[in-house]
């Protein structure tokens, strides 16, 4: 099934390239930030894959790809412990909801930190654009035409402008704090338009500023040469009727950018609480509202599924939780 995370995730992310070279590939993959998987419910049905990575971190749960169902079922339980807050015996919505957070928490963190260990780092604790384009793309000159990064130049315009929104005190150059915001604008109320835009300018084929239908399918669904003689999945007729009927809300068959926002940020959605209720609803048994171990550890396939994460070096190094 066509992963459809952009349905319930919402958040997307131009991804950073780390490299000492510059890349290889005119357009940098748009991905979601990972607030919980790159996998989804498949238009609501369940997935396994999605939430296994939501309830564990994407990197660790690759970490449990060889464990057997015993393994798991021993690790998880250490899990379960560290979930369950007050000692009660009981996971209730909100630890779990707190879990799924910490998790996404512990992502940025350690995401930005790596990230920013692998830059030269001035001795006052700050990235200046320079330093950063030239570890990015290897070189750290103006993308002019006749320079070696003028292939580059769309990226590295992109990276500016988020740059310099990211640098709230307009010095030029990025701390920490303002570095986490250029990794992950999401988290920041003012940055989130820059999602927008970029969302726009990857789907918008035809450089109107806006998102037809036909680009909106074809960005979920780019139809490859095999696909151009089948009939449309029943996924993709079912998104063509969610653009019309929810996407598109003035109905001028397009979207415009508050739209957008309202499509990949929605106002009224948690993630976190959103797959802590679904994670509930699938291993609750009794019904109660709340999970009990024993609950939780006879559905360990649907929190580790066949693949899990290697806890237990993870939770000693963040027993803050």
């Amino acid at each position: 099934m066509v992963k459809l995370c952009i349905c319930l995730l919402g958040i997307f992310l131009l991804a950073v390239t780390h490299s000492s070279a510059i890349p290889t590939s005119e357009e940098r993959q748009r991905v979601f930030d990972k607030p919980l998987s790159d996998e989804d419910h498949d238009n609501g049905e369940h997935n396994p894959d999605y939430d296994h990575e939501a309830f564990l971190g994407e990197e660790q749960a690759k970490k449990f790809d060889q464990l057997t169902p015993e393994e798991s079922k021993s690790r998880l339980a250490i899990i379960v412990d560290k979930i369950d807050r007050d000692g009660d015996g009981e996971v209730t919505q909100q630890e779990l909801q707190g879990w799924i957070q910490y998790v996404q928490r512990r992502y940025i963190v350690s995401d930005t930190e790596r990230t920013w260990q692998d830059h030269d780092v001035d001795s006052d604790g700050t990235l200046t654009w320079e330093k950063y384009q030239k570890r990015t793309f290897g070189y750290s000159d103006e993308p002019v035409e006749g320079s070696p990064t003028f292939g580059y130049k769309k990226m590295i315009d992109r990276d500016r402008r988020r740059w310099e929104y990211a640098d709230e005190d307009k010095d030029g150059k990025l701390t920490k704090e303002e570095f986490t915001t250029f990794l992950h604008p999401e988290e920041t109320e003012r940055m989130r338009f820059i999602i927008v835009e970029e969302t726009v300018e990857d789907i918008d084929k035809d450089g109107d500023g806006f998102i037809s239908l036909e680009e909106y399918i074809t960005d979920l669904w780019p139809r490859s040469d095999e696909d151009a003689a089948k009939d449309e999945p029943e996924w993709v007729k079912s998104e063509r009727e969610q653009f019309l009927s929810f996407r598109d809300k003035n109905k001028d068959g397009k979207m415009d950018k508050t739209e957008v926002m309202d499509w990949i940020i929605p106002p009224d959605y948690d993630h976190s609480v959103a797959e802590a209720k679904h994670l509930i609803f699938e291993a609750d048994v009794n019904k109660d509202g709340k999970l009990s171990k024993e609950e939780i550890l006879d559905k360990f396939d649907l929190f580790v599924g066949s693949q899990a994460t290697d806890f237990g070096e993870a939770l000693t190094k963040h027993d803050e939780f």
